[in-house]
């Protein structure tokens, strides 16, 4: 009976541990300065996440004029930038993010390592991954 409510522990300790749910601070990959403050969350399985914070006040008002999609012209900041992610295991997939600086919209995967968010955007089998940490 021990050693199944022990594994009943770690089985839910795995899953809270995988929880991307939250606010999380992207990282500048040219600059390693802090830039803004993405908040995901999880509804009917899906996850999205929406630019709750830009860390530059220069920045702070500016649209997309870039973009393609129905964001044209519209605020970076409470912009949702992450759509339609599935989980699959360990990993968030099967959705798009898009890049606020030039409007491109990528397939996307995320998955949690060491504490952090990893996020790769991608097309084809060119990609990038940034690390995103918890605010």
């Amino acid at each position: 009976m021990r050693h199944l409510l022990l594994l009943c522990l770690l089985f839910n300790l795995s899953l809270n541990a995988q929880d991307i749910t939250g606010r999380w601070v992207t990282i500048d990959d040219n600059t390693a300065k802090r830039k803004s403050v993405v908040e995901i969350v999880v509804t009917d399985g899906k996850a999205s996440g929406r630019i709750v914070e830009i860390l530059d006040p220069a920045k702070r008002d500016r649209t997309c004029e870039a973009c393609t999609d129905d964001r044209r012209g519209k605020k970076v900041l409470g912009m949702e930038i992450i759509r339609n992610m599935q989980r699959d295991g360990g990993e968030w997939k099967g959705g798009t993010i898009m890049d606020p600086e030039n409007g491109k919209v990528y397939d996307c995967k995320m998955w949690l390592e060491d504490g952090e968010l990893k996020v790769r955007g991608y097309v084809a089998f060119f990609y990038r991954t940034q690390t995103w940490v918890r605010e």
